[in-house]
C-alpha cells in the first residue's frame, strides 16, 4: 500500500495511506487527507492511482504545490522518496508501507469536539486466545434467540428501543445508542461506533463516549479487531485484553490501558456488516462477562436496523437536497443559452436543447459580431452531468470572448483551443462547430473542431455534409492545431443543420441507432421553412426512440435563408 509520510508540520511522522483511485489533500474535512493549516486550500491537490502508477496534480490551489522543490503545473508522476510541499507542510511518497510504521497510519478523523479518533493497524500474533469467547450474529443468527439472562436482555432491548424510537438522523441514533449502552453496562469506561463508508469502503469512527470527560484523548482504534469482527460476523469478548495473546499488546490496547473489551458487529437486513460497537473498561475488578457479550450482541442486532434506517433517511435527505440544487442549477444552465432566436431579415432560425439529465454538456449559442455578422455555435463537452455542465458554462464565456477578439472564426477557434489546453482539463475535450453568417453577403464561414459535419440542405432531395475534409481535432487535445475554414453561399430556401451525437446516436428499444442516414433522409424531405424542418427531425427521432429513456444530451440548431 502506497503512503505519504509527514516530514514537516504538526503531524510529523504520521503515515497517510493512499487508498482508492483518487486521494484529495486539503483543508476541507471531506478530503481524504485533511491538512489543518490556514494556508492550505479547501481542496489543494490530489494524487491519482492509474494501475499502480501514482501521479500528483495541483487543484488550482491558492499557494500551489511543490514536487521536489519545483511548482507543479501539470500532472506529474511520483517516484519513491519524492517530496511533496504544500505550504508549510512536507511529505515523502513511498510505494510500500514500512513495517515499523504500521501503527501510525491515519485513516479518518472524527467530528468529536474534544477528541480525535485514529484507525491503526495493530498486528496481532498468530496465537489463539483462550479468554476470548465469541457470539455469532450473522444473518442466520439474529441474536434474539441467545440464551442470556432474560432480565438483562429485556432491559437492554427496552432501553435501546425507547431511546432509538424517536431518533432519525444518524448522529442522533449513534449518540443515543452509546448513552443506552453506558446505562446498561455500568463498568464501561469508553465506547465507540465505527461504520464502513459505503462509497469508499473505509472504516470511519462515527461516535465516541467516555464515562469521565477528563479522560478524553486521542482514540486509537484497532483496524485489525474491527475488520475481524465485521468479516467473521462474531461478537468478541476479552476478559483481560492486556494479557490476551491475540491482541499481542496492540497499541490501541496499551495506550488506553484497557483491561477488558467487547466488540460486536452491526449486521443489516441483507447480512452485511455496517460496522461495529466496541466497549472498553479500565477496572480489572469489573471485567465484562459472557452474559455481557450476549446482551451486547443482541443489542447490536437491534441497533443495526436503526443505523441502517438512519443511513437510508440521510441518503434520502441528501438526494432531495441534491434534487433541489440540480433543479436550480438546471435553470442557471438554461440562462447560459439564448433566450430567443435572432431576428435577421431574410433568415430563419430554429434551436432545440434537452439534456439527458437535469444538467448536460451540450451547448449552443448565437453570438453577435461586428459588421452585422452572427456566429452560430454548437458544441458537445465530453462526459455528462455536473462536471460537463460546469465546463460548458466556462466554454460559453470563453467562446464569446474569442470570437469577439479575433478577426476570423478559424483564429478564434485556435485561440479557444489554446486556452482550453492550458486550463488543466487533461481528461476532457470538446467537439465544436462554428458557423459565422454574413447576412449582407449571404455567406457562411464554417470551422469544425472534431464535430459532426453540418448538413447543407440545397432543397428537397439535395443534402450534403460540409467541411469533412477541413475538420480538425477537438478542442483540448492539441494546443498547436490550426483550424481551416469552409466558406459557402446560401441561396434562397437553402439552410444548414448543426447537431450533436445525441441525435444520431439516439437508440430505440432494440438497441438500434437513429443514425446519420436517417437524419439525412429527414433533412432532404420535402418541407418548407427552417422551423418545420427542425420539428420534423425531432418528431422523427421521438418516434424512433419510443419509450426508451434518453441516454445522451440532444442539441439541434437549424438556420437558413427564406424563400423570397
Amino acid at each position: 500500500m502506497a503512503v505519504l509520510q509527514s516530514l514537516q508540520g504538526p503531524n510529523a511522522g504520521q503515515l497517510f495511506p493512499l487508498e482508492g483511485a483518487t486521494i484529495v489533500l486539503g483543508r476541507h474535512p471531506a478530503c481524504d487527507v485533511v491538512l489543518e493549516s490556514g494556508a492550505v486550500s479547501r481542496q489543494h491537490a490530489r494524487i491519482i492511482n492509474l494501475d499502480g502508477q501514482f501521479f500528483i496534480e495541483d487543484l488550482h490551489s491558492r499557494n500551489g504545490t511543490l514536487l521536489n522543490g519545483q511548482p507543479i503545473v501539470h500532472r506529474c508522476p511520483l517516484a519513491e522518496n519524492d517530496e511533496i510541499g504544500i505550504c508549510d507542510l512536507t511529505f515523502s511518497f513511498h510505494m510500500e508501507l514500512p513495517a515499523s510504521e504500521q501503527t501510525s497510519v491515519v485513516e479518518r478523523r472524527t467530528a468529536e469536539p474534544d477528541s480525535e479518533a485514529l484507525m491503526v493497524d495493530d498486528e496481532p500474533s498468530g496465537d489463539n486466545s483462550t479468554i476470548m469467547p465469541m457470539v455469532n450474529v450473522s444473518s442466520g443468527s439474529t441474536g434474539l434467540g441467545l440464551a442470556v439472562n432474560t432480565e438483562a436482555k429485556l432491559k437492554a432491548l427496552i432501553e435501546i428501543s425507547r431511546n432509538l424510537g424517536q431518533a432519525v438522523g444518524l448522529a442522533e441514533v449513534l449518540s443515543k445508542l452509546l448513552d443506552s449502552l453506558f446505562t446498561i453496562f455500568l463498568q464501561a469506561d469508553r465506547g465507540f461506533i465505527v461504520l464502513r463508508d459505503a462509497a469508499t469502503g473505509r472504516l470511519v469512527p462515527k461516535a465516541i463516549k467516555y464515562r469521565r470527560r477528563e479522560e478524553s484523548q486521542t482514540v486509537r482504534i484497532s483496524r485489525t479487531i474491527v475488520q475481524n469482527v465485521m468479516s467473521n460476523k462474531e461478537a468478541l469478548l476479552s476478559a483481560d485484553a492486556a494479557n490476551d495473546a491475540r491482541f499481542d499488546m496492540a497499541d490501541s490496547i496499551v495506550d488506553f490501558q484497557i483491561r477488558s473489551m467487547m466488540c460486536a458487529p452491526l449486521i443489516n437486513r441483507d447480512g452485511q456488516s455496517l460496522g461495529v460497537i466496541q466497549l472498553d473498561t479500565l477496572d480489572p475488578r469489573n471485567r465484562f462477562q459472557q452474559e455481557d457479550l450476549d446482551v451486547l450482541a443482541s443489542v447490536a442486532c437491534q441497533a443495526a436496523f436503526a443505523v441502517e434506517n438512519a443511513q437510508l433517511h440521510e441518503t434520502a435527505m441528501r438526494d432531495e437536497a441534491l434534487r433541489r440544487e440540480l433543479a436550480v442549477a438546471h435553470e442557471v444552465q438554461r440562462g447560459f443559452l439564448p433566450s430567443a432566436a435572432p431576428r435577421i431579415p431574410e433568415y430563419e432560425f430554429f434551436e432545440f436543447y434537452e439534456p439527458a439529465n437535469q444538467l448536460g454538456g451540450d451547448y449552443y449559442d448565437y453570438i453577435e459580431l461586428p459588421g452585422g455578422r452572427l456566429a452560430i455555435v454548437v458544441a458537445d463537452v465530453s462526459g455528462k452531468g455536473i462536471s460537463a455542465s460546469l465546463l460548458m458554462a466556462k466554454l460559453s464565456a470563453e467562446t464569446r470572448y474569442c470570437l469577439a477578439s479575433e478577426p476570423s472564426p478559424a483564429e478564434a477557434m485556435a485561440r479557444l483551443n489554446r486556452a482550453f489546453c492550458l486550463s488543466g482539463w487533461d481528461d476532457r475535450f470538446v467537439t465544436m462547430v462554428v458557423g459565422v453568417l454574413d447576412p449582407k453577403r449571404h455567406e457562411v464561414t464554417i470551422v469544425n473542431a472534431g464535430h459532426l459535419p453540418p448538413l447543407l440542405r440545397r432543397g428537397p432531395g439535395a443534402v450534403e455534409a460540409i467541411g469533412t475534409a477541413e475538420s480538425r481535432l477537438p478542442i483540448g487535445v492539441d494546443a498547436e492545431v490550426d483550424y481551416e475554414p469552409t466558406v459557402l453561399s446560401l441561396a434562397p430556401s437553402q439552410s444548414l443543420v448543426f447537431y450533436t451525437d445525441g441525435i444520431t446516436e439516439a437508440m430505440n428499444a432494440g438497441d438500434e441507432l437513429y443514425g446519420l442516414p436517417r437524419l439525412l433522409n429527414m433533412v432532404q424531405s420535402d418541407v418548407e421553412g427552417v422551423e418545420r424542418l427542425g420539428r420534423r427531425i425531432l418528431d422523427d427521432v421521438k418516434r424512433f426512440v419510443g419509450a426508451r429513456p434518453q441516454s445522451d444530451d440532444m442539441c439541434l440548431a437549424c438556420f437558413g435563408r427564406v424563400q423570397v
